[in-house]
């Protein structure tokens, strides 16, 4: 007896393998999902965000989204990011966002799986931002395109240069490195020593995409904020809400969280305002940018978007600056003294969301006013026809 099993004994463990292999290969097949991505429009689409929802990640039985990686076609691993979009009490992720490139009409697939948590390094981050104390409550945001920030509460009553202003800054960058921190720390950020220069004197206009309440023939805003939160730091995504006290707007008292996003590879933020009004009642919104001397301005109701050329206002070259909203929530386009306007239709009880943005001509990217009409145009395409996206195992 002890001679058979001696001689089977091999085969027996030989048969266990394969079987415990084929386990595994079926195994590692099914702990897995692919990701068609499609771009439908006649236009190359470069830095494409594609969003997957917890819930059609829940398959691959995974809670902690840190822990989702993404493949491309060829097996590279992509760089991706888990994002809090609800901000809810738990403040866990509830979707998985990555990058690609599209060719005109071209699909791509994608491989996610489950793995070790993701560790970045520095050199992973497109996207940061941070509230900024030691500058009188500053919060600051950048991509590896564009940078801005926009004012607190304690800049009101700084004695040294007091601003009351819910104004979108703009600090123009010629550089993909992230540079905000840098330039907080050396407090020289209005020269360009090769990075690039705060060149933009928001003031109290609404700067680059700020809005307010458009309201008898007049603009209503808020002040600077009192409070801010971060939903998302990087690598791929900043986003964050900014908390105004309640104003004033005519005989509606207003109240105001503004929640900005910028992705990496984007001249554009994408700006959700979340309005409140005591009594309940519809509000026109208005969308502003600021205006300056021999800028050129183009508004394509259409597509729904304002775009203007003009120049920096220390002989630094030249800027575009736009705004872009759903063709069917505008009304027309405005202005007041200081501001180009998009007044939007009035409503009630929803976010008002719109993308507004900026490229400077020495950044290399963009360098006419021809081109940036181009990019604002093909982005409001892209806002039309987004990523087809399916998920399947």
């Amino acid at each position: 007896m002890m001679k058979v099993l001696r001689c089977y004994l091999p085969a027996i463990f030989a048969t266990m393998l394969i079987v415990f292999g084929a386990f595994n290969v079926s195994n590692a097949q099914e702990n897995r999902l692919t990701v068609r991505a499609v771009n439908k429009l006649d236009l190359p689409r470069r830095s494409q965000t594609i969003e997957i929802s917890a819930h059609d990640l829940a398959p691959l039985g995974e809670k902690d989204l840190t822990k989702i990686h993404v493949q491309d076609s060829s097996g590279k691993e992509l760089l991706t990011q888990a994002v809090d979009t609800d901000y809810d009490d738990f403040h866990k992720p509830d979707i998985v966002i990555f990058q690609a490139d599209f060719a005109p009409h071209e699909a791509k697939q994608f491989t996610l799986t489950v793995g070790a948590k993701h560790e970045y390094e520095k050199t992973d981050f497109k996207a940061y931002g941070r509230f900024v104390r030691e500058r009188f409550d500053d919060f600051a945001w950048e991509n590896d395109l564009i940078a801005h920030r926009t004012y607190g509460k304690a800049l009101i009553t700084w004695k040294g240069e007091p601003l009351t202003s819910s104004a979108i800054d703009i600090w123009s960058k010629r550089t993909s490195k992230l540079v905000i921190n840098d330039w907080y720390m050396v407090d020289n950020y209005h020269a360009d020593n090769g990075e690039g220069m705060d060149d933009y004197s928001a003031g109290a206009t609404r700067g680059c995409g700020g809005s307010g309440v458009w309201s008898n023939n007049r603009l209503y805003a808020a002040t600077n904020f009192l409070d801010s939160r971060v939903l998302a730091n990087g690598p791929i995504r900043v986003m964050f809400e900014l908390v105004y006290e309640p104003f004033n707007a005519g005989d509606l008292n207003v109240s105001q969280v503004v929640r900005i996003s910028l992705d990496a590879g984007s001249q554009l933020d994408h700006f959700q305002n979340f309005y409140t009004v005591q009594p309940a009642n519809q509000i026109a919104v208005a969308v502003g940018l600021k205006k300056v001397k021999g800028e050129q301005k183009e508004f394509n109701a259409s597509r729904g978007w304002l775009a203007i050329w003009e120049p920096m206002e220390k002989n630094q070259g030249m800027q575009g600056i736009a705004a872009i909203v759903d063709p069917a929530a505008v009304a027309t386009a405005s202005e007041d003294e200081r501001n180009n306007l998009l007044l939007l239709k009035p409503a009630t009880g929803k976010a008002v969301s719109y993308w507004a943005g900026f490229a400077w001509d020495r950044a290399g990217s963009i360098k006419s006013a021809e081109a940036w009409k181009k990019y604002v145009d093909e982005f409001a395409a892209g806002l039309s026809s987004p990523i087809e996206v399916t998920v399947s195992r």
